[in-house]
């Protein structure tokens, strides 16, 4: 008997995939208070300067820095990565789709890093672009918002009992591609810890530890 493809079989493996179940939300004749869609996302201009241990193959890299500004309004997005001594090795901008790269020193030179680490700034802290498919609550007991992005992605936006918020990136096909954690305490800034855990060839992690926050004037 002839084995079967691992191709084949991966694609068999993905094509199986499927969303989590969102349980509808309660409609107005249970008499109980109507869900609304969690919005961990940034109302206005910002500043963000973080420090980010990243995890790759088992392995904790020295820290960087990452300091992200972000407009709303426009979605224009710019972002630098730094050593702790201040050398920068990495400097981009993404506006109304174009993406511009300034600064790019190895690792962070291949041609799919920054296009992933601008559309990962954007899941953190920009509402999704498409339209709300579903409302409701995850099997935990969650409240949820999904979206259908226009590329056929899915994104869920979800808020635990505890106050956590999580965002999770799905593609068309159910596959989990990104998990962002909001790890916060009562009274800090939604952004003072986040988790970003991304299913890629191969897989990272990034842990962001917020140094400073700071609204922008235009």
């Amino acid at each position: 008997m002839k084995s079967v493809p691992i191709l084949v079989l991966t694609f068999f493996f993905v094509s199986c995939q499927t969303l989590p179940v969102i349980n509808n939300a309660p409609g107005p004749q249970t008499g109980k208070e109507a869900l609304i869609c969690p919005s961990p996302f940034l109302k206005e201009k910002y500043r963000l300067i973080h420090a980010i241990e990243i995890q790759m193959a088992g392995a904790t890299r020295s820290a960087i820095i990452g300091v992200t500004l972000v407009d709303p309004a426009t979605r224009t997005v710019s972002c630098a990565i730094l050593t702790a001594e201040g050398m920068v090795l990495f400097e981009a901008d993404a506006d109304a789709g174009l993406l511009n790269v300034r600064r790019a020193l190895p690792p962070f030179d291949s041609t799919s890093f920054a296009k992933n680490m601008i559309d990962d700034i954007k899941l953190i802290f920009l509402s999704p672009e498409g339209k709300i498919h579903q409302l409701g609550t995850l099997s935990d007991g969650a409240n949820v918002c999904r979206w259908r992005e226009e590329n056929g992605d899915w994104i869920d936006v979800s808020v635990h009992q505890q106050g956590n918020i999580d965002i999770q990136r799905y593609s068309a096909s159910g596959g989990l591609k990104r998990h962002v954690k909001f790890i916060n305490k009562a009274g800090e800034n939604i952004y003072s810890s986040i988790e970003l855990h991304a299913k890629e060839l191969s897989n990272y992690s990034l842990l962001m530890m917020l140094i400073e926050a700071q609204p922008v004037k235009n």
